[in-house]
């Protein structure tokens, strides 16, 4: 199985769709924003790297059909099951599939990468294939959105090589708690992050239950890189923010959320 042009590993992380659900909450308003834009630009929409289907459905709940496309069978599989237990089944679509490499029947008004995901892709080429992928399948008065995390190199020199604590997490319906480490590793002259997660799961009396050892990878990107990357693919940037609640975009924000329209329909 392949995962950003490489094979995909055995402790991938994204292997591991229940530790996935149960620690991955998100970014604080991204689901209320990808919800809110979905409902003013109407759907269907398209969403890449849906993984077990957060974003997806919390778009569905709002009545729109979502095609969520992702390389991991086994997380469609569990977004799949979410969706029939919230009697969404009939507003999702599952489709396994390389958002660099992907060709559909159909153009969307809307089309998202929630959570980072266009991060997974590791090369300029992977980069500029995706958005060539998605102009297509984009309507021609249609809206691209994502977020990506704005690389600080103080913060990441700081953690470079390090072992992070990144939290407990409850295990819904049980006693059980996970706890989340990340060792890192940073390569500036390609621009990659390598992880190695940690997850321990915890029974209510503190006795570990499991420890798994897990990984994965991103290439992290300058803002000014990603408005080239999308200029050279035939989009212009329309709005720009440096938070969910829209806030403006600046040197000390965090996150970047980036709306883009073809170019040629501006």
């Amino acid at each position: 199985m392949t995962w950003g042009g490489m094979i995909l590993p055995e402790d991938h992380m994204y292997r591991w769709p229940d530790y996935y659900d149960w620690t991955s909450e998100g970014l604080d308003g991204d689901l209320s924003y990808y919800a809110d834009l979905a409902m003013k630009v109407g759907g269907p929409v398209l969403e890449l790297g849906c993984g077990t289907g957060r974003c997806t459905l919390g778009i569905a709940r709002h009545g729109l059909d979502v095609v969520g496309i992702d390389r991991e069978s086994i997380m469609l599989q569990q977004a799949a099951r979410k969706a029939e237990a919230l009697g969404l089944a009939h507003s999702c679509r599952w489709i396994q599939g390389d958002m660099s490499q992907f060709e559909l029947d159909e153009q969307y008004p809307l089309v998202v990468i929630p959570y980072r995901s266009f991060l997974h892709l590791m090369t300029p080429r992977e980069q500029l294939d995706t958005l060539s992928c998605i102009h297509r399948h984009l309507k021609d008065d249609g809206i691209l959105a994502f977020n990506i995390f704005v690389p600080h190199v103080r913060h990441m020199t700081e953690e470079d090589g390090k072992y992070l604590y990144r939290g407990s997490f409850p295990i819904p319906g049980s006693g059980s708690r996970v706890e989340v480490y990340d060792g890192l590793q940073f390569d500036h002259f390609n621009q990659h992050a390598f992880v190695i997660r940690y997850y321990e799961r915890f029974d209510s009396q503190g006795r570990t239950e499991e420890r798994l050892r897990t990984r994965f990878s991103l290439r992290y990107i300058y803002p000014a890189e990603m408005d080239l990357l999308l200029r050279s693919s035939g989009f212009e940037v329309c709005n720009r923010y440096g938070g969910f609640q829209r806030e403006p975009f600046g040197p000390d924000s965090d996150e970047l959320i980036i709306e883009a329209r073809k170019a040629d329909s501006l």
